[in-house]
């Protein structure tokens, strides 16, 4: 108990800090008794109700009798606790509630109720259950998280995530048990651009990565805020998928062969292109298009050594900076879902080129050109003013 009485927001406070899963729900709620119940769900009301009337009595008596005044809703939890859990002052506050309700007609047993905590279905019938989609084009990915509804049935989280965006859009749906087993199900015979199994902590991970590359200038979604504890807190020691790859499968024995390769899917389209942020890459369009048109009268030859140069920067930036291990974190990512696949040889192949692009060296340039080449595509395939007949700019490595 504190020394001095706090006020519910004040208590609600201290709870959230020392209630961590259910932080995310309090806070959002500002003190709100309404919101608060409709945030925290069955048990978490339990639980920040016995914390505040064991620990800040005051306030907890003051939620309790909030909660009282809708007695077939928030005040359902005041007949789940079990006042033999409480400390005696606790006890003397949770016996004036219920006798205010028991006043106004509510049906309170007159024994002390067993703890009636958010039934949940039999442990063979509970879901918990995750799916991830392969990356997009620009390098996001959806991750749905289902769990079970303290109040029955499913919660089911969707989350857009991007290591570089952050955590672009976030959902939570409730539905019944068999409705989302049935996604599920579905989901998880699909083709092979379909989601694909995970573990819960492993999707966690993800969207904990996620949003530790929050950009300050996007604020978080809203809803995702709220939901945090739920859909981004795990062990400590919890995996990636990527990383679960990693550390099961063996990279290629062929580094060189599996880079190949690699460069080979990333220039027809088959990985990537997971371009990076705007501005970067309108600066070096500007560096290519002044190179191939600039107003010096020079040869072809000189023009392409020109771009070769430009696109030969970009690369070397590349690989120096932070999209070497994001590309690298990607490609195993791609790995796991290769593997599940069982397309082992492809998976291997993904993992030696992320140790590729994680190690110093030429390779993981080579690598870089090749994302670099094919986000220009576009812009080197137009010919230069007046020179249509040109020889070709590139050559290929």
């Amino acid at each position: 108990m504190s020394a001095e009485p706090m006020g519910l927001p004040e208590a609600l406070e201290r709870a959230a800090s020392a209630l961590r899963r259910d932080a995310d729900a309090i806070r959002p709620a500002n003190g709100d008794p309404v919101r608060l119940a409709e945030a925290l769900g069955s048990e978490g009301s339990l639980r920040v109700l016995s914390w505040l009337l064991a620990n800040e009595p005051e306030a907890g008596e003051e939620l309790a009798e909030a909660w009282a005044e809708d007695p077939d809703g928030a005040g359902r939890v005041l007949l789940s606790l079990e006042p033999g859990t409480l400390p005696k002052p606790a006890r003397k506050i949770l016996r004036r509630v219920l006798h205010g309700l028991r006043s106004r007609g509510v049906a309170v047993p007159d024994e002390a109720p067993q703890p009636r905590v958010a039934t949940l279905p039999p442990v063979a019938d509970a879901i918990d259950e995750a799916r991830v989609t392969p990356f997009d084009a620009r390098g996001a990915r959806v991750v749905s998280l289902a769990t079970p509804h303290p109040g029955g049935g499913v919660r089911l989280f969707q989350i857009v995530v991007d290591d570089e965006r952050g955590i672009l859009d976030f959902e939570v749906l409730s539905a019944a048990r068999r409705d989302v087993r049935r996604w599920l199900r579905d989901s998880a015979r699909g083709s092979a651009r379909g989601p694909v199994a995970i573990p819960p902590d492993s999707a966690r991970a993800l969207v904990a990565r996620a949003a530790a590359s929050q950009p300050a200038s996007r604020s978080l979604p809203r809803g995702f805020v709220e939901w945090r504890a739920r859909c981004a807190e795990m062990p400590e020691d919890s995996k990636t998928p990527g990383e679960i790859a990693r550390e099961a499968l063996p990279p290629a024995d062929d580094t060189s062969a599996a880079r190949e390769r690699v460069t080979g899917w990333i220039r027809n389209g088959t990985l990537g292109p997971w371009p990076p942020e705007s501005r970067w890459l309108q600066e070096l369009a500007v560096r290519v298009s002044d190179a191939r048109g600039g107003v010096l009268v020079v040869s072809d030859a000189a023009r392409r050594e020109q771009v070769r140069a430009a696109i030969d920067a970009a690369a070397d930036e590349l690989a120096q900076g932070a999209f070497a291990s994001r590309t690298a974190a990607r490609l195993e990512e791609v790995a796991y879902l290769l593997w599940k696949g069982e397309r082992v040889d492809e998976a291997r192949d993904c993992l030696a080129a992320a140790r590729v692009l994680r190690e110093p060296g030429a390779g993981r340039v080579s690598l870089a050109r090749a994302f670099v080449e094919t986000w220009l595509a576009p812009l080197l395939r137009e010919a230069p003013k007046g020179e249509e007949a040109a020889a070709p700019l590139l050559v290929t490595p």
